[in-house]
């Protein structure tokens, strides 16, 4: 099996070592194994999207990137039906978008806020 060196913060490894323990993998490894292999289904099943499609997009941020949502958002004002803001913690905030129209497009949307390293949170659930 090939070997992956990453390097991760205190804050993430911190994190990792706490799901590792409450959800039982027996290491590390393990739990990062799990973790890409959520991850791959789920961009799996953005990419299998197609047509018009109904959705919400949820961002969590910081608020000092507010003007870096701003700017995303405007890019689509034509998927967004309605935009919510919200400030969830000391300077954390939430947006929930929900979205009516090409897969294409609403996954292009996704993608740039998933790029931006300045967005702590991004889930898309189509419905």
């Amino acid at each position: 099996m090939p070997i992956v060196s990453i390097s991760l913060n205190d804050e993430i490894l911190s994190e990792l070592d706490k799901l590792q323990t409450s959800m039982g993998f027996s290491g590390r490894s393990e739990a990062i194994r799990a973790g890409i292999r959520a991850f791959v289904s789920e961009e799996k099943q953005k990419s299998d999207l197609s047509g018009d499609i109904h959705a919400i997009l949820l961002v969590v941020h910081n608020d000092e990137f507010d003007h870096v949502v701003s700017g995303i958002t405007h890019n689509f004002e034509d998927l967004i039906t309605t935009h919510l803001h919200s400030k969830i913690e000391k300077e954390k905030c939430m947006e929930l978008f929900v979205i009516d129209g090409d897969a294409e497009k609403v996954s292009i949307m996704t993608k740039d806020f998933q790029t931006n390293k300045n967005m702590d949170t991004v889930k898309l659930v189509a419905i």
